[in-house]
């Protein structure tokens, strides 16, 4: 029998590689940027082609490569970074495993222009799909200058499955600002299609996060710094104020790469426990620095993923951090106790008071007794007891002959009365033939609401309301690039935008009964929408306006009702078809069985 097994050729292993490695071209950018780091850059350039589809560019001013590097580092596990496996645990830069150059070779082609800083002349290298096509001396600056063209241009199914322009920019500027916010000392630049996007000059940490994501976001942070013998922690986290259903801007970092950490989120998120709902998170950059003995990187090739081996220890430090800090910034609310109706003076007792003050006396009867004396009378009965009981219609006839059949609860009929009870302004009680309907007012209106205006967005017949004065908005690159993706949407509901640059916008108008809203927190919330995937563009834009509006325009718990309010809105809840759950998950109405209201009483 023939052998079958064989050794794979070089372009296939590393078409396989960049599988795992380059999977868009955000992860090329991820990759040459932190090699540009490694290199010691103090400016780094990246420019980008059709959301990197057309081309990708990085460069930098680092120490650069030999003619023999050069061609080197186009090989597979040949890196400057280690030497032997104990390297591994003792890392101190980005980069190491010695696959992302030959990954991005393999379904690219890639011109590198390098100069060391004491040569006169540099190298400039072709490689197209892995295969070197020339290497010749070129006049170029220091450092290197990295040109990948036509990605995925051998490999077509890769090259389909990316998503649309838009949202490729969208994960390349994530990457660029994850890069940018743990080097604010290095010079960043960010250009698409010709146009500076970003421009990020050396400054503080704090300084870095304001430019990324606004002045305004970068006030609202908190300074934290720890020094334990497991680590150092800096960095900074949210106020409580500043907390946020959706899109909240988490970042961790060790030792100066990004990384995913669940558990540790789950740290700052214990910390604000009492101050924040649950449902809510806070932004928050927590820089770790630990001894790389102790942490594991290499489990995944994107380098995210990392293992501690004192996990829960930096747990509770990094709760007791953001807790400190909370603390030494006020940020824990005061509580204001009620003193409406207290004197504002409040008497203190002296012994001078002594002689113009009595002790209250008390007085017994030592001859009661409750046994004597006769029976006691009941009070006197009115004359007129009977006009007192005038409006109860009482029956001894079957109970509710003639009670509306209404729309089915939870697959079974229900047949209410007409009379509603409502209970504390929140609630209203309604009899039915089986037991007692209880539905929240507000829940209920809710829902009736949302299906009215999603039902009008739907059809088109969206209006427009003129702002009084324009209202403006800014966004992160990366917010601003998938904002600017759905401008005809934002239109037709009835936005009226016009753009600023550096991803600013001035607000003209908005759709009708949403002149109240925030302009800056609607269309945040509407991006982190769009991220969570699903739905099209349309049906979440139609979505999250159509809660938005009802939310303004619901019955306010506590609002008092009359008996034809409350039969107009349970009987407009039970036309929507839905009488279980409000558009924001939250319960509209329970019903309790007669026999389970009977077995309260036994």
């Amino acid at each position: 029998m023939a052998d079958i097994i064989h050794l794979l050729p070089d372009t296939v292993a590393n078409q396989i590689a960049a599988g795992e490695v380059i999977q868009r071209p955000a992860s090329v950018i991820k990759e040459l940027t932190e090699n540009a780091v490694d290199a010691g850059a103090t400016r780094i350039d990246v420019l980008v082609v059709d959301a990197g589809k057309t081309s990708i560019q990085v460069v930098d001013d680092g120490k650069g490569m030999s003619e023999t590097d050069a061609r080197l580092a186009f090989e597979r596990h040949a890196t400057s970074k280690i030497r032997e496996a104990a390297d591994l645990f003792a890392l101190s830069t980005m980069g190491f495993r010695g696959e992302a150059l030959p990954s991005i070779a393999a379904v690219s082609q890639v011109t590198l222009r390098t100069r060391l800083a004491d040569a006169e002349l540099g190298t400039c290298l072709i490689i197209e799909g892995g295969r070197v096509v020339s290497q010749e001396t070129d006049a170029c600056q220091q450092g290197c200058n990295f040109l990948v063209q036509n990605l995925f241009f051998n490999v077509p199914a890769r090259r389909r499955f990316l998503k649309s322009n838009q949202t490729e920019l969208s994960n390349i500027i994530q990457e660029f600002e994850r890069v940018a916010l743990v080097n604010p000392d290095i010079h960043f630049t960010f250009s698409h299609n010709g146009q500076l996007q970003n421009n990020y000059q050396p400054a503080s940490l704090r300084q870095r996060i304001a430019d990324v994501f606004g002045h305004k976001f970068g006030d609202a942070l908190l300074g934290i710094d720890v020094e334990t013998s497991l680590c150092n922690i800096t960095g900074f986290v949210g106020r409580p104020d500043s907390a946020r259903k959706k899109g909240a801007h988490q970042y961790f970092f060790v030792n100066g790469r990004y990384m995913r950490h669940p558990y540790f989120q789950k740290a700052v998120q214990i910390s604000f426990e009492g101050l924040i709902p649950p449902t809510e998170q806070v932004p928050f950059f927590l820089y770790l620095q630990t001894d790389p003995s102790t942490i594991d990187v290499n489990i995944h090739p994107t380098k995210t993923e990392i293992k501690f081996e004192n996990e829960q220890a930096i747990w509770q430090i990094i709760t007791a951090a953001v807790r400190e800090t909370l603390g030494r910034f006020n940020a824990v609310p005061i509580i204001e106790f009620d003193r409406e109706g207290t004197p504002d003076d409040i008497p203190v007792y002296s012994p001078s008071h002594q002689a113009t003050r009595t002790m209250p006396q008390t007085r017994v009867n030592s001859s009661y007794n409750p046994f004597e004396g006769g029976t006691v009378q009941p009070d006197r009965v009115p004359a007129n007891w009977e006009t007192l009981y005038a409006d109860l219609q009482l029956s001894a006839g079957p109970k509710h002959p003639s009670l509306p059949i209404d729309e089915t609860m939870g697959g079974e009929i229900v047949e209410r009365s007409s009379r509603h009870y409502q209970y504390r302004g929140q609630y209203i009680l309604t009899e039915t033939r089986d037991g007692l309907m209880i539905v929240d007012q507000h829940c209920a209106h809710l829902r009736i609401l949302y299906n009215r205006y999603r039902k009008q967005l739907a059809q088109g017949n969206a209006t427009t309301q003129r702002l009084l004065f324009p209202a403006l908005v800014k966004f992160s690159s990366s917010d601003a690039s998938l904002f600017e993706e759905i401008q005809d949407e934002l239109a037709a509901v009835g936005f009226d935008l016009s753009p600023l640059g550096d991803g600013s916008f001035s607000v003209l108008g908005l759709p009708s009964n949403l002149d109240a809203a925030d302009p800056q927190n609607l269309f945040d919330e509407i991006l982190n929408d769009l991220r969570e995937g699903g739905q099209s563009v349309e049906e979440k834009l139609q979505s999250r306006l159509a809660l938005i509006m009802a939310r303004g325009a619901s019955i306010a718990v506590g609002q008092e009702l009359s008996q034809d309010e409350m039969e107009t809105l349970v009987a407009e809840l039970f036309n929507t078809g839905d009488v279980t759950l409000a558009p924001d998950g939250s319960k509209i109405a329970v019903f309790l069985e007669q026999k389970s209201i009977e077995n309260l009483f036994n």
